[in-house]
């Protein structure tokens, strides 16, 4: 597990790169009479090449040169300035991206066809983890391991999904909200979780079970708050 710790940000950048070559062909578009920037489901597909991408900015090579520093940076953010010293497990970072990414990627897209509102409520990792990073940067003033990705990739891709969801398929206000709401949800049960393992409250697998199951129930927050099945399509994006 330790050495899939270290190596799958490198496997998950070799995934980006034939999902960005599939990404410019019609293999990944669900309704090609729409541009493909109005396509819920092209759209997930690229949420999960960019999310990949990100990725590997974390916990690949960042944009200093310096290799899985993002367990540096979330050591400190929960008070150990020492990597070496935190108790923060290689397992978790990599359950939380795995399932998040990996899993609740391609099957928001695969279902975002026939769900629209399941490919929108992909998007609530990213435009939260966006804040995540920008917080801090805004904060210290300083860079931080994922911020150049998250600027550069998220937030344009997050604005035009939520443009798609309320023009083209009429989601809603609501809906887009909701999905801010889910991120947030999701983000801390993450933390939470994380600091219940570190003061003894929980377990290493208990920890684990909740970084994969965590991704889906923020997508079921999405379909059940959101209010609307999504199915219709609307011209003019």
């Amino acid at each position: 597990m330790f050495a899939f710790a270290l190596v799958w940000p490198w496997i998950g950048l070799g995934a980006a790169g034939l999902l960005l070559i599939l990404l410019c062909t019609n293999v990944l578009r669900s309704d090609r009479s729409m541009t493909r920037w109005g396509d819920m489901a092209w759209l997930t597909w690229a949420g999960t090449f960019v999310y990949l991408v990100h990725q590997f900015e974390e916990h690949g090579i960042d944009a200093t040169g310096h290799a899985y520093a993002f367990r540096g940076f979330l050591c400190a953010g929960v008070g150990f300035a020492d990597p070496n010293a935190c108790p923060v497990p290689f397992s978790f970072i990599t359950t939380v991206n795995v399932a998040a990414v990996w899993l609740a990627g391609p099957l928001s897209a695969l279902l975002a066809a026939r769900w629209p509102v399941i490919g929108l409520s992909f998007f609530a990792i990213p435009s939260i983890n966006l804040f995540a990073h920008a917080g801090p940067a805004v904060m210290s003033g300083h860079y931080n391991p994922g911020l150049l990705t998250a600027l550069a990739l998220f937030l344009p891709l997050c604005l035009i999904i939520f443009a798609a969801a309320l023009s083209r398929y009429g989601l809603g206000v609501r809906a887009i909200l909701v999905t801010l709401f889910a991120g947030v949800a999701l983000h801390i049960v993450l933390m939470t979780s994380l600091m219940a393992f570190i003061d003894g409250r929980i377990g290493l697998e208990t920890l684990l079970l909740l970084q994969v199951v965590n991704p889906f129930l923020s997508a079921i927050i999405v379909v059940l708050l959101a209010g609307r099945s999504g199915s219709t399509r609307r011209t003019g994006l």
